[in-house]
């Protein structure tokens, strides 16, 4: 009987043993697991926070990345204090890079994100796992922990730590340090799930770019109508001009003052008016346009309608189909986006906080690009470069020879050959570094020192 028991006893200790090893894998058998993940990929979507210390502050960014297979994808980077977002696209058409608020895009035929990892994507954090045969494994209660060699554009980052998800491989947290083991760079992810079924056009380009247009243009307008309020009828300021007549003219326009001018697409009703308005202070009023119905007192004909009332004057010239009324007493305003030239110098010279050992400052000069005003400054020494900032006006810009160049806090565009220049966009503000001899980890490190900097 003692024997009997004895046995048992053995069995269950055996027993334990076994079931306790199970629950415990080693470097090994995880990593040959990830393979197996990585080759069933069909699609992921994550978000997270991405926190950078590459400058004197942290500055955080959310971020949000989508993969299809077999290689569409779609990130998201928005600075989280200033409401910016910046998204980078693959699909069978290219990889773009795009810029919204700016209504800007790049295009390039590219095999990125293969060509270079990105620390958000879970192909990278894998591939930088199964590539460093010298990785170094632990695990705590929810998570296996892996210690690799960092493989990034940015030479000055060395190593990164990846925390998967024990349940199902998902990544949670990613640390990236420097060659001093300072953590420069870190990802923590709030949700991220394999299988993802996606809308058609979650990758399409113009849905991207219009979808952002969509979304902030009623806020756009509820903030130019509340300047053209401000500014009245009466007593008009900078931005909005107003006219009192016989006859009702709105829309969206600009103006300036009680003797300024107005621009601007009207609308109204019981007659057409298509009009991009013009108005000028405290006189008589001209309505030109493509214009039928009633009319206010004074002349008028099928392109032209001319009224009189309280002193007050305003021009409307047409642009398209909408409506006016003539009606005595009738207040007409026009109020919109403005050209604001003064904004486009606000930013003033901002200078980056790193110059590569040997160089000097050599000047500044200020110039104009079309109609935007724009700085140089321009650097010599043992590497010569020039650095443009413009505030930009909206446009749509398409470079087709190029390649993208991750900075961390955005993501760049690369074009030329042996003149390189490095375009990218922070605050609204466009910068160009230009270069025949600076090397691009060194343009990096520029491109990043103006982070966080206010202009001058």
């Amino acid at each position: 009987m003692r024997r009997f028991t004895w046995v048992v006893a053995l069995v269950m200790v055996c027993l334990s043993l076994v079931v306790s090893g199970c629950g415990k894998k080693d470097a090994g058998s995880v990593v040959k697991e990830l393979d197996g993940v990585m080759s069933k990929l069909q699609s992921y979507h994550g978000k997270g926070q991405m926190t950078l210390r590459t400058g004197q502050d942290p500055q955080e960014y959310d971020v949000e990345v989508s993969f299809q297979a077999p290689s569409f994808y779609r990130i998201s980077l928005t600075n989280a204090k200033k409401d910016i977002t910046q998204i980078v696209l693959r699909n069978d058409d290219g990889v773009f890079v795009l810029t919204p608020h700016l209504n800007k895009s790049f295009r390039f035929q590219s095999d990125w994100p293969e060509n270079q990892g990105q620390v958000y994507l879970y192909q990278s954090l894998v591939q930088s796992i199964l590539m460093d045969n010298e990785r170094h494994f632990t695990s705590d209660e929810k998570a296996y922990v892996f210690d690799v060699v960092a493989n990034y554009q940015n030479g000055s980052l060395a190593r990164q730590k990846v925390w998967l998800d024990k349940r199902n491989y998902a990544p949670q947290h990613v640390e990236v340090s420097d060659a001093n083991s300072n953590v420069m760079v870190i990802v923590k992810f709030d949700q991220f799930e394999f299988g993802t079924k996606f809308e058609k056009d979650q990758f399409d380009m113009q849905r991207n770019m219009t979808g952002w247009n969509l979304k902030t243009l009623p806020t756009m307008m509820q903030e130019d109508s509340k300047a053209a309020e401000k500014s009245g009828a009466t007593d008009s300021k900078a931005g909005t001009g107003a006219a009192s007549g016989k006859g009702t003219v709105t829309g969206n326009g600009t103006g300036k003052g009680t003797n300024g001018t107005a621009t601007g697409q009207g609308s109204g009703s019981d007659a057409k008016s298509d009009a991009a308005g013009t108005s000028k202070g405290n006189t008589a009023g001209t309505a030109a346009g493509d214009s039928k119905g009633a009319a206010a007192p004074g002349t008028s004909s099928d392109s032209t309608k001319t009224s009189s009332a309280n002193g007050s004057q305003g021009t409307a010239a047409d642009a398209g189909s909408e409506k006016a009324t003539a009606a005595n007493g009738t207040q007409a305003a026009a109020t919109g986006a403005k050209k604001d030239t003064s904004k486009q110098q606000s930013f003033g010279i901002i200078e980056p906080r790193y110059m590569p050992s040997g160089v000097k400052k050599q000047d500044v000069t200020e110039l104009k690009l079309g109609e935007d005003q724009a700085v140089m400054l321009r650097y010599s020494g043992k590497y010569n470069y020039t650095l443009m900032e413009s505030r930009p006006q909206v446009q749509t810009v398409s470079v087709l020879p190029g390649d993208i160049l991750d900075l961390g806090f955005t993501l760049g565009v690369v074009t030329g050959d042996a003149k390189k220049t490095l375009t990218w966009t922070y605050d609204g503000i466009e910068f160009r570094l230009s270069t025949g001899d600076l090397p691009e980890t060194e343009m990096i490190k520029v491109a990043q020192a103006v982070q966080g900097e206010i202009g001058k």
